[in-house]
């Protein structure tokens, strides 16, 4: 098949899974044209059946702003065209699928059918989709795409009943390579890469998200702060945001800024998860938790907390702990817990594995996606 995705290409998780995906259905022997207005980051470096074709985004000054959906869906009409592209997955409904749908009304008025698929990753349903100046048209476009998919149930009860959707909204769950996000089979190199961060008493906590609001960074350093004055620990940082001077500020006062390793944006954290003991995701509001489930696949339970589509995700106990939100004593008290309990950890460390390998290896979920792709075709 020849598909086109359209995604943010930003440090989020719609971003991340969408390029992921591209990469994994070029791998299969797919045709995958990436649009969009930069390159996705995960994508630099990839070749091998993916294409990437930017969107110009006209700055003539009678616009205060741009008109980036307009823009992307001509570009969708003209790859898709020129390409011969099967059908468009868009993921975020905003203003993706409003733009797909233009670009599908433009081709058939040039008697061409070009189908497309999206995917609701959380935000886009929970926040932005429900205010009032989106509502209308995030729920038409979400009616009129050819398929609709889900990456979690909470997120499919949360669009149903939000937007009153009567269509069928297939639920794909997030996924991960468990061949790339995996332990060191290396203990040296494992060693090596860990004294970077910490030394060999000490233990190791994790972050990675964007440093929105939604993902809570101050309470990351909050629980660092008090795990720290336990035991001698670090912690690493991954990503960048709004509220990263705020997590930088209060490290400074609390006096553990130098504890705490701020390393901005990465593109390989596959090689960073590893190196960790735990993972703290203490957010708001979590559709998923992807995150989460790349730091299961590399061995390290997550201290999260227990909204959205979290319990999908994690068995409380078992591959992680959960809390309610702002909960910052018992998370820090759990993550004690398991850093000085040894075998509870590891086996939390080997079920996390477990659970990824069973339920959310690329193996698995990707041809869930193939198949939605080719059902769809099928009815064309």
């Amino acid at each position: 098949m020849r598909i086109g995705i359209t995604c943010y290409p930003t440090y989020g998780g719609s971003g991340v899974v969408a390029t992921e995906l591209g990469i994994e259905l070029a791998a299969l022997g797919h045709e995958v044209h990436f649009i969009s207005y930069s390159q996705p980051f995960r994508l630099n470096g990839r070749d091998g059946g993916i294409f990437y074709h930017e969107v110009p985004v006209s700055n003539y000054p009678l616009f205060e702003f741009p008109p980036y959906d307009l823009a992307l869906a001509s570009r969708m009409a003209e790859v898709a065209e020129f390409y011969e592209l099967d059908l468009l997955h868009v993921h975020y409904a905003i203003p993706h699928s409003v733009s797909a749908l233009l670009a599908r009304q433009m081709l058939a008025d040039r008697g061409r059918k070009l189908p497309f698929v999206t995917t609701l990753h959380g935000t886009d349903i929970t926040l932005v989709g429900l205010d009032r100046s989106y509502l209308p048209i995030t729920r038409y476009s979400i009616q009129q795409s050819d398929g609709v998919t889900s990456i979690s149930q909470y997120l499919k009860d949360k669009t149903l009943s939000a937007f009153g959707i009567t269509r069928d909204i297939a639920v794909v769950p997030n996924f991960v390579n468990c061949n790339v996000y995996q332990p060191y089979k290396d203990e040296s190199k494992w060693a090596a890469e860990r004294a970077r961060f910490a030394k060999p008493d000490e233990k190791l906590l994790i972050h990675l998200s964007n440093f929105r609001p939604v993902k809570r960074v101050v309470d990351v350093v909050k629980v660092f702060a008090q795990v720290a004055a336990q035991v001698p620990a670090q912690l690493i940082l991954v990503g960048d945001g709004p509220d990263r001077s705020a997590a930088e500020w209060l490290a400074h006062d609390l006096k553990i800024h130098s504890r705490i390793h701020f390393l901005g944006k990465q593109e390989r954290v596959n090689e960073l998860l590893p190196l960790a003991d735990l993972m703290l995701m203490p957010s708001e509001l979590e559709s998923f938790g992807l995150a989460a489930l790349e730091a299961m696949a590399c061995k390290v339970p997550s201290i999260a907390t227990r909204v959205g589509g979290v319990p999908e995700l994690i068995d409380d106990g078992e591959t992680g702990l959960l809390y309610s939100v702002g909960a910052v004593n018992e998370m820090a008290a759990g993550a004690l817990a398991l850093l000085t309990n040894p075998d509870r950890l590891q086996t939390m460390r080997d079920a996390g594995r477990k659970a990824a390998q069973k339920r959310f290896c690329t193996t698995l979920v990707i041809p869930q996606y193939v198949e939605f792709y080719e059902s769809l075709l099928a009815k064309r």
